[in-house]
């Protein structure tokens, strides 16, 4: 028996912080994927062989997701292919455990919904939402708030990174985290307005004036050199405005590649902050975990860029 399942990355999120001392972010998925897929081998054992061995919570996803839909372990062969980078904000590890988890379900026939996956998930360490259909809101560390905020809207995303690995579990351990959060929480909740407001009216210059805020907010959490100047430059140049991986080092700044002249942008960017890493361009998309329908185009796409 075998299934396979694609789930996309994330560019940071949209908003990020407390709500009444709730954790929650606002979903920003894009167009880049991890594939996963599992075979169950009918061997009476236990072993789960994996091309990716660092691979350990892809292993605890598929042990987890064993148990909870039967009550057993099985062997098992898991093959891994991603076009996400590790410790960036691009939710590479929930890209792998959500689609580990269709994965499994798929392999086993059995159905898993975004929920129970979102509790596998959450088992194994804190998760964004990128699991839910559409755009959510989800509370990322246990998974005590859910909204459906809407579809995606038409907006393409130019990626930076402005260098260094954060570690997710321990940036969600940090003794100050709690009080910064509620610090930041007035301008958080105009944020999640602005964001909302913008998904549900097709608007993206208010989902870039949230998520810029929400940034902006961030910055006595994880600062983000020049970050106020950023904004000021790629508004003037057309652009509606940035998010961030608020427990990551990435940037998104938020355009309209037909409306904005994206090559002078890039160009203005690596000659004034030569600090930024140019990652390339995405479109912000749906979220949801999915079985394959384009088997050989999505292959043939993943497997030339395998995380090694």
């Amino acid at each position: 028996m075998k299934g396979s399942a694609i789930s996309p990355g994330t560019c940071g999120e949209l908003v990020q912080g407390t709500l009444d001392n709730i954790n929650f972010h606002i979903t920003c998925p894009v167009n880049c994927f991890t594939k996963i897929t599992v075979e169950i081998m009918n061997d009476n054992q236990e072993f789960i062989y994996i091309n990716e061995p660092k691979r350990k919570k892809v292993l605890q996803a598929v042990l987890k997701t064993m148990v909870y839909l039967t009550g057993k372990k099985y062997s098992a062969l898991v093959t891994v292919n991603s076009q996400l980078p590790v410790s960036k904000g691009m939710a590479s590890s929930t890209a792998d455990i959500s689609a580990a988890c269709l994965a499994t379900a798929r392999a086993l026939n059995c159905e898993i919904s975004p929920h129970e996956v979102g509790k596998i998930a959450l088992s194994i360490e804190p998760s964004d939402g990128l699991f839910f259909p559409g755009i959510v809101a989800f509370d990322h560390v246990k998974g005590n708030y859910y909204q459906d905020i809407g579809e995606a809207i038409d907006i393409d995303l130019l990626v930076y990174d402005f260098g260094g690995e954060i570690d997710t579990i321990v940036f969600n351990q940090r003794p100050d985290l709690h009080e910064k959060n509620y610090i930041n929480e007035p301008e958080i909740k105009k944020a999640l307005n602005l964001v909302e407001k913008g998904i549900k009216t097709n608007n993206p210059h208010l989902v870039a004036q949230g998520a810029s805020i929400s940034a902006l907010a961030n910055q006595n959490i994880i600062y983000k050199p020049q970050l106020k100047e950023i904004i000021e430059l790629i508004q003037k140049a057309g652009a509606y405005g940035i998010n961030t991986a608020h427990s990551g080092t990435l940037i998104g700044i938020l355009l309209n590649k037909a409306k904005t002249d994206s090559e002078k942008l890039v160009h203005m960017l690596k000659e004034q902050y030569p600090h930024l890493s140019f990652f390339g361009f995405y479109k912000l998309i749906n979220g949801g975990v999915t079985i394959p329908t384009e088997e050989d185009f999505y292959c043939s796409r993943l497997e030339s860029m395998v995380v090694t």
